[in-house]
C-alpha cells in the first residue's frame, strides 16, 4: 500500500468515527414541517444496508442561497459515514451553486472507475474517497450522502 493510499485510508476511517453533522435527532426523521430554506432527504442502499437522512438548511433566496448547517442521521459502513461527515464538513458556507457543483466533480470522480484523480483543492478529505472509484459496488456507499443532500438542496428553493 502507497503512503497516499494509506492516508487515504485513515481519512476515511477518522471521518467515520468522528460523524461530523451526525445530530440529526430521532424526532426530526420524518421530516414534517420544515421551516423555510430547509431540505430533507432518506437515501437507502438496499445492496448494503447503508441509509442516511441528511437535512441541509440555507439562508438567503434564489441563487444568493448559502448552506447554513447541515444535519444527518444514519448507519453504514465507514465509507458511507466518513463521506457524510466530509461531506457536512465541506459544504457548509458554500452557496448552492458552489455546493451542486462540489457534488458534480465528486461524481465525476465516483464515476470514473479510478481513471480521475480526485483534486485535493477541490474536494478536499473528500478526495481520500477517491479510490473507492474502482470498485463499483462501493461507489453508492460513498455517493449515498453526496445524493441526499443535492435532493435535499433542490427542496430549499
Amino acid at each position: 500500500m502507497s503512503a497516499l493510499d494509506s492516508l487515504y485510508q485513515q481519512i476515511i476511517l477518522e471521518q467515520a468515527k468522528a460523524r461530523t453533522g451526525a445530530d440529526l435527532p430521532n424526532n426530526q426523521l420524518a421530516g414534517d414541517h420544515l421551516p423555510a430554506g430547509t431540505g430533507q432527504c432518506h437515501q437507502l442502499n438496499p445492496v448494503c444496508g447503508d441509509e442516511i437522512t441528511l437535512r441541509v438548511e440555507t439562508e438567503g433566496s434564489g441563487d444568493h442561497r448559502t448552506v447554513s448547517g447541515i444535519h444527518w442521521a444514519g448507519d453504514g459502513c465507514s465509507i458511507s459515514m466518513a463521506s457524510a461527515s466530509i461531506l457536512s464538513e465541506l459544504v457548509v458556507g458554500l452557496g448552492a451553486g458552489e455546493v451542486q457543483e462540489l457534488i458534480g466533480n465528486f461524481r465525476e470522480v465516483m464515476r470514473s472507475r479510478g481513471k480521475l484523480t480526485a483534486d485535493e483543492e477541490v474536494l478536499g478529505d473528500a478526495a481520500a474517497l477517491s479510490g473507492v472509484s474502482k470498485f463499483p459496488a462501493r461507489v453508492k456507499c460513498a455517493m449515498l450522502a453526496w445524493v441526499a443532500a443535492e435532493d435535499a438542496l433542490k427542496q430549499t428553493v
